[in-house]
């Protein structure tokens, strides 16, 4: 494979840059395997760690035109990753992303000589649109949460100045900006106006807010019609606003493995009655927190499938345990978007990272949300109040009674039939985005014709 993307006779490559943390690269990489699908002729450059890469390649399925090169991590030697966010790892690999791309950049572009005509990034990387334009090239970068967020990021310097005297309140609401009166100052990603405002990550948005109004087309992993009105403050702020959503959706029939066994245990269920459990691939909840939802599971007797990052006998009681034999399934992974879209789930317990919401959305499985980091309390209370489209918890943590309380509303024929009456809008605004003449289609037309002709 090394040895086509090197002598190929390609008509011109674009550079892809991602970042490697969550689902942030695949995303990227779906965007770009359905851009390399379009383009056959074209060589796309995939640069990112060799570990992300190997995480995300590992999926049966290939392209003949995608390519995968290597970017250092910016870790010291033998250093040890810890379980939980991966702050440390994102910091040192912010620090020395800038100089290894490019260094990783100008080995690739030699030693392949195919002239490039684009480069397309995750947002975070901001230094990608000074390489594009000393190329002098298109840059594209791709915004993985949604329209929501990119408008709260792209506003700091209102929030700090509007919110500057409610230190002590973060139940202020966000009166300020159009749509923004369920939002309150405690539902912000940390590093807008509170947090570490000094932080690698900090930082690195802070730049990004300066970099994507150059940009000569943003990507956003949503579609407009769920919220009009963030696609209508974003579009003055950018050269060209492109949604193309969902970005990271795979058909529920796909070829992912169920190794684990979760859809033929989901068989022996009686439908609409799981509750599905994933809070992602590094979030944990406290000891206290696991507790409550463990409780709340066994005094309601609903049946539950529970992806769970980590040592089931260290974490849970022998209790609890024996009560998973009868009422439940414990799996290290499961292949998320398949269970969705089973007829015996009907509530998605989750940390609300915004591809799980479009998940749901595309499932139309309700959502009940402790969010953890970053956007996931703004998507909890999108969902929650404006949409309707899910339930959150109070103080945004999980108490058996919370937990209780959120699950009987969702198994209740009238609550419930009302959140599921919403989901099914969202999901028919997606699905009609994504028709020939719908906007994902057209803006997702437009990018092929930016990089590719």
């Amino acid at each position: 494979m090394e040895e086509v993307a090197r002598t190929h006779q390609w008509r011109h490559q674009v550079l892809i840059f991602a970042f490697p943390f969550g689902s942030h690269p695949s995303c990227l990489l779906s965007l770009v395997r359905r851009l390399a699908d379009e383009a056959p002729a074209v060589k796309f450059s995939f640069f990112n760690t060799s570990t992300s890469n190997a995480a995300i390649f590992n999926d049966c399925r290939r392209n003949h035109n995608v390519f995968p090169y290597s970017v250092g991590d910016g870790l010291p030697e033998e250093y040890v990753r810890k379980q939980g966010v991966p702050a440390e790892p994102a910091a040192l690999f912010l620090k020395a992303a800038a100089g290894n791309f490019r260094m990783a950049v100008a080995f690739a572009v030699e030693t392949a000589a195919v002239e490039v005509r684009g480069v397309v990034s995750d947002a975070f990387l901001w230094f990608a649109g000074e390489i594009a334009a000393e190329m002098k090239v298109p840059w594209v970068p791709v915004w993985v949460p949604g329209l929501r967020s990119l408008v709260v990021h792209l506003h700091t310097d209102l929030f700090r100045r509007k919110l500057a005297d409610t230190v002590d309140d973060k139940e202020k609401v966000i009166d300020f900006l159009p749509r923004f009166e369920a939002i309150r100052k405690v539902d912000l990603q940390e590093g807008v106006v509170h947090g570490d405002l000094e932080s690698p990550f900090a930082n690195m948005l802070r730049k990004m807010e300066i970099h994507l109004p150059k940009a000569s087309a943003v990507v956003i992993n949503s579609f407009k019609e769920a919220e009009p009105e963030m696609f209508d403050i974003l579009t003055p702020m950018l050269q060209k606003l492109l949604t193309i959503a969902p970005l990271n959706i795979t058909p529920s029939t796909s070829i992912i493995a169920d190794e684990h066994g979760c859809l033929e245990w989901l068989d022996k269920q009686k439908p609409m009655s799981v509750a599905y459990i994933c809070f992602g691939t590094f979030l944990a909840l406290p000891p206290n927190e696991l507790s409550a939802l463990t409780e709340a599971l066994v005094e309601s007797r609903v049946h539950f499938l529970w992806s769970f990052r980590g040592n089931p006998k260290k974490s849970f009681s022998k209790d609890f345990l024996e009560v998973v034999d009868v009422q439940g399934k414990l799996v290290p992974w499961a292949p998320q978007t398949r269970v969705l879209a089973h007829s015996s789930v009907r509530v998605f317990i989750a940390h609300c990272g915004w591809n799980s919401v479009l998940e749901a959305i595309m499932a139309g499985v309700p959502m009940i949300c402790r969010p953890f980091v970053g956007d996931n309390a703004l998507n909890a209370r999108t969902m929650e109040f404006q949409w309707k489209a899910g339930l959150g918890l109070q103080d945004g943590i999980f108490t058996k009674d919370e937990v209780m309380k959120a699950m009987n509303s969702i198994f209740d024929p009238y609550k419930g039939a009302e959140i599921s009456r919403n989901l099914k809008t969202l999901k028919d605004l997606a699905l009609d985005a994504t028709r020939p003449e719908g906007s994902s289609t057209k803006n997702f037309n437009s990018l092929v014709e930016l990089l590719t002709k």
